[in-house]
């Protein structure tokens, strides 16, 4: 038989291993496994050790799995393709020891490694024959291979779900049936690309070798892809959708197809006619409003303004604390002009994308000019509006690169005025604040007395209130408030005579909204020991005391020891009229209000008994006297300037905090000395205290005069030293008539000294 007609004629396998390795591997393996080889070995160059690499790897797969015959192959050709004589000698080997699956395939790879070592001839002669060689190899590679795939299907039995019997209907093929099979010159190729099935007698036969019968079927399972090739399979999936569906949406976003295909909507405004704030609806800053009723103007009658060639700026900027109506006042301008009006905060432009912000600013800006005369406005502009750096990157100065060619560019925004607002108009770009740009800047500052009044009228308007209610009042006690301040106390005292099933808003609900916002709520639910609030009583008594002897130091508004926020007491001051600057004299005092709760203790107590609590007292004090050295020139040593702390050298430093412990040291004596010399109106105080938690302002100045006072229960009655005779609870064996002798003898001493303090007048309280 020549060699040509040998390599037509295939020997036929088991039908069964045939169609699981159909299903699991299919001819597409061999042919990659093949391109590998060849890729590895030739086509990328290797050297003849990555080769040996390459055969070692495929070795060890063929070894592991014996009854594969794609592996076996793919090994066989690999050892070929080497050339060495011990490769040819190995196919050899592997292919007559009958261990491992074979096919016609393999069988051609034998034959080449026969001829590699001259053995072909001698080989056939010994069995009869080339043809009589290959079905003696074919054959026992066949029953081999059957058998271990029979084992492996039994030995998967327990651990699977998926069950396939091979009833008396099929059995796998028998080793007399390959044999006469390729004796007869069957081809197993043809027969496995046709369906044909084997023999009956042959599945009997092999069905039985392998422990199958009719009466007890053989289970086989599927083997199914290990752990890590399906981990390995789902991440490269999620990857490559992930990356499509990345490139798709950043092509999208670039070309605005999402906005073609209505993914993303076209920024819309806020029509005029549905505006409706108005100018009236704003309290507290007429002057603000003064210089914005131009721009409404403008907005009603451009040619007013233009007719002498004279152009409105383009942008405004308004400045000021949080909380004072800046949005409003913007609503407000387009309300009254009727024009659209868009609205974008400074965070919404910036995304974790590059290139959104400035592609918002397009979009924004584009919208505005479909509808212009309109008004565009940005809060919080400082979020994309502050100062560049020449160290920044270049992502991070695109929104606001792409914001100041929309102000002063070379495309026209004729009728579309542009109001920023910030509190930190300091942190802006001075690009975005040149003239053409945001060259008009109105501060809305907090409200003062007739502002905050107005305010208050407006948000109780709609309230049933009591007739106590004096709006006045209330108006002199919020300095510093703003306008969200004081719309949040109004809702807070509506609130309050809610939950008490009231009808009317009391002038009390006003008092407890004030106090909840100045002291933060109180912590009804603390339990302090009986210790505790003594201490905490004798404290708070020190700060009022002080402040209420001492020249220059805000009023009292009220002192508690009920526990709020984070303290167990507080003492609340409040000017009695606004203040826009302090004098060094005011400073002086608010240095001694902070440090008479310290000064209590210790003179009530004693100096190894004082207490953490004056931390924050400390603290405020450390503040004052550094402003007054380093920024307000109030101390001779360190003359008039202005220090920075980071600038500041080692001698001019050290003079500063020399300077400040002086002035807190002078401060807490000028305390103790007042506090000595009215011991007995600190232990009344202390005692009024203890007995109604909270003291106002005329409260204090009853029982620091002896007079009486409602007590907690409403009864009148009077407190005097007697009434805390006993509290005395750290002073480790010192009694309190020897504290109150030295007391008096010590203010004795002092009485022809001139005093830093006085009784202040009396305060008009309604």
């Amino acid at each position: 038989m020549s060699l040509s007609g040998w390599g037509r004629r295939v020997l036929p396998v088991s039908g069964c291993a045939r169609a699981m390795r159909s299903l699991l591997w299919g001819s597409a393996r061999v042919g990659r496994a093949c391109r590998e080889v060849r890729r590895r070995a030739y086509a990328t160059g290797l050297a003849s050790v990555g080769l040996r690499r390459v055969l070692v790897r495929l070795e060890r797969e063929a070894d592991a799995f014996p009854h594969d015959a794609e592996r076996q192959l793919v090994l066989l050709k690999g050892l070929n393709q080497e050339g060495s004589a011990s490769s040819a000698e190995k196919v050899v080997r592997r292919f007559e020891s009958g261990q491992f699956a074979a096919d016609g395939r393999a069988e051609v790879e034998y034959v080449k490694a026969l001829v590699r070592t001259g053995r072909l001839e001698s080989r056939a002669e010994e069995h009869g024959g080339l043809a009589s060689l290959l079905s003696e190899q074919h054959a026992g590679a066949a029953a081999t291979e059957a058998g271990a795939y029979a084992a492996d299907a039994g030995r998967s039995l327990a651990s699977r779900t998926g069950r396939y019997a091979l009833g008396p209907e099929y059995t796998p093929p028998s080793t007399a049936d390959f044999a006469g099979s390729s004796a007869s010159g069957g081809s197993l190729s043809r027969s496995a690309a046709t369906g044909a099935l084997p023999s009956a007698g042959a599945r009997r036969a092999v069905a039985g070798s392998a422990g199958g019968s009719a009466d007890e079927p053989l289970v086989v399972s599927l083997a199914e892809p290990t752990f890590r090739a399906q981990l390995w399979k789902t991440v490269r999936t999620l990857g490559t959708v992930f990356l499509l569906m990345s490139g798709l949406g950043a092509l999208m976003e670039e070309r605005g197809l999402s906005r073609g295909i209505g993914l993303q909507q076209e920024v819309q405004p806020e029509e005029g006619s549905k505006n409706t704030k108005r100018f009236d609806d704003v309290k507290g800053c007429d002057e603000a409003k003064d210089e914005l009723v131009e721009i409404v103007e403008y907005l009603k009658a451009p040619q007013k303004f233009t007719r002498l060639g004279g152009k409105l700026p383009k942008g405004v900027l308004l400045v000021g604390p949080p909380g004072t109506g800046k949005t409003l006042l913007a609503r407000a301008i387009a309300g009254e002009a009727g024009v659209p009006f868009f609205y974008a905060s400074g965070s919404e432009f910036e995304e974790m994308f590059v290139g959104v912000g400035a592609r918002r600013v397009r979009d924004l800006f584009n919208a505005a000019k479909k509808r212009a005369p309109c008004i565009v406005f940005i809060d919080e502009i400082d979020a994309i509006g502050g100062k560049r750096n020449p160290k920044d990157q270049q992502y991070m100065k695109m929104t606001l690169n792409q914001l100041l060619v929309e102000l002063d560019g070379f495309s026209s925004t004729e009728g579309i005025i542009v109001i920023g607002a910030t509190n930190f108009p300091e942190s802006l770009d001075k690009a975005l604040i040149r003239p053409g740009r945001f060259d008009r800047h109105v501060v809305v500052p907090n409200p003062d007395v007739r502002g905050r009044e107005q305010i208050l009228t407006l948000h109780t308007e709609r309230l049933p209130l009591s007739g106590d209610v004096d709006l006045e009042v209330l108006a002199r006690g919020t300095p510093g408030f703003s306008g969200a301040d004081l719309a949040n106390l109004v809702n807070m005292a509506a609130l309050k005579a809610a939950r008490e099933g009231s009808s009317l808003v009391t002038m009390e609900n006003f008092e407890f909204a004030k106090d909840k916002i100045l002291m933060g709520a109180e912590r009804k639910s603390a339990v302090i020991s009986e210790e505790n609030r003594r201490l905490t009583a004798y404290h708070e008594g020190g700060h009022a005391l002080v402040a209420m002897y001492t020249d220059g130091a805000m009023p009292v508004h009220k002192a508690t020891i009920v526990p709020r926020g984070a303290a167990l007491g507080m003492v609340s001051q409040l000017p009695e009229k606004d203040m826009v600057m302090m004098s060094r004299r005011q400073m002086l005092a608010k240095l001694d209000v902070c440090m008479g709760g310290r000064a209590a203790e210790e003179l009530i107590f004693g100096a190894a008994n004082v207490t953490s609590g004056a931390e924050s007292d400390f603290q405020s004090a450390t503040q004052v006297a550094d402003a007054m050295v380093t920024r307000f020139g109030m101390s001779e040593r360190v003359g008039y300037m202005v220090l920075d702390g980071q600038r500041v050298g080692g001698d001019t430093r050290r003079a500063v905090e020399e300077e400040m412990k002086n002035l807190l040291d002078v401060s807490y004596t000028r305390a103790k000395e007042i506090l000595v010399k009215h011991e007995p109106e600190l232990h009344r105080l202390a005692a009024a205290l203890l007995e109604r938690e909270t003291l106002t302002q005329e409260d204090i100045r009853r029982v620091i005069n002896g007079e009486k006072i409602a007590s907690k229960n409403s009864k009148p009655q009077e407190i005097g030293l007697d009434s805390v005779s006993e509290v005395d609870p750290l002073r480790a064996g010192e009694g309190m008539a020897a504290r109150a002798r030295g007391a008096v003898a010590a203010a004795a001493a002092k009485a022809a000294a001139p005093r830093p303090s006085k009784v202040p007048a009396p305060v008009k309280t309604s």
